[in-house]
């Protein structure tokens, strides 16, 4: 890695949680650009259609914890 882009990588580092992901996604973006933007404009709203859901109280939330334990228990079942 270039002392540039290392310099880069220690300041993203610095930065919270939800600043880092978005860097990484516009990173990956510009990556492999997607050649169908009909597909991103479906995520986006189908992304803005769940969280309305959820600021409206109309989901039920499962914690990581018990949906890990769910698909364990889904492929034990499997084997």
């Amino acid at each position: 890695m270039t002392n540039r882009a290392d310099a880069v990588l220690k300041q993203a580092m610095a930065l919270g949680e939800a600043e880092r992901a978005e860097i990484a996604g516009v990173l990956l973006e510009s990556l492999e650009p997607s050649s169908d933007t009909g597909v991103d404009e479906a995520w986006r709203e189908e992304v803005r259609r769940r969280l309305e859901q959820l600021d409206a109280g109309g989901v039920e939330l499962i914690p990581w914890e018990e949906v890990r334990e769910q698909l364990f228990a889904r492929l034990n079942a499997r084997s």
